[in-house]
């Protein structure tokens, strides 16, 4: 089978040396004029190889998916096909046999001056009469350290945590941040996602540092002496509705 190159070439032959018309040596060498007229563009990545390099260092466990996603977001790129082919191109790929140790860079206690600028969230952990345990994730305003808002369940994933940060941000202007920790559910592509698609960003503690995340510490200390601690939950159904109609003062 003769590449199109090659076809290519046989046209422009034919009108140098013949000097056949270019509808005549199309239609001999067997290609489209369409086709005889195109001119490759050259591809300019250089800026997109530049950002996808810095992206790829300061989020070095992230894979090719959540740096597409970042630069999507910048309007750098959208098929995330060209992101992957550069993304190897470059020796990018994330090495899961060498284990790093997680950095973060230190979160300030600073307090908010006003409300709906600054949440914190976290989970306790309880188990039912029978048992079965629970967790309860707690979110509070930093500036009024108010409890707005909380999730009861057995298992809790980073989608669900998703979803329900979405409808405290519909019943009440959504924060420019969230201060978490480390855990699966707050680190989980789901929420990766979240944070840049309604553009809410997430501040991760230090690991080891819950006095970063003070706000929500204290209020999860309060929350489990004056409410886990006095009620004996029978079923996850009972416990929702005491902890619903329960203030952490």
């Amino acid at each position: 089978m003769v590449k199109p190159v090659k076809r290519k070439q046989a046209a422009v032959h034919l009108i140098q040396t013949h000097q056949l018309s270019e509808r005549a040596a199309c239609q001999l060498a067997g290609i489209s004029r369409t086709a005889f007229r195109y001119q490759a563009k050259p591809k300019n990545d250089q800026a997109l190889r530049e950002r996808l390099k810095i992206l790829a260092v300061e989020h070095s466990a992230y894979g090719y998916l959540l740096l597409h996603g970042m630069l999507k977001a910048e309007g750098l790129v959208v098929n995330k096909k060209r992101t992957y082919r550069i993304y190897t191109e470059e020796g990018l790929q994330v090495r899961t046999k060498q284990r790093k140790k997680l950095q973060r860079p230190r979160q300030p206690l600073e307090v908010p001056l006003a409300v709906n600028q600054r949440w914190s969230m976290d989970f306790v952990s309880d188990q039912l009469s029978n048992g079965r345990r629970f967790r309860v994730l707690n979110v509070v305003d930093d500036f009024s350290r108010e409890m707005i808002g909380q999730l009861v369940s057995v298992s809790i994933t980073g989608q669900r945590v998703a979803r329900f940060l979405s409808q405290l941000c519909e019943e009440r202007d959504k924060p420019k941040k969230i201060i978490c920790d480390n855990g699966s559910e707050f680190t989980s592509k789901a929420m990766f996602f979240w944070s840049q698609e309604s553009s809410v960003g997430l501040g991760f503690i230090q690991p080891g540092k819950p006095t970063q995340n003070a706000f929500v510490e204290n209020l999860n200390g309060k929350f489990r002496n004056e409410c886990l601690n006095r009620h004996w939950f029978r079923t996850l159904d009972e416990a929702t509705t005491i902890m619903f109609g329960h203030t952490v003062h």
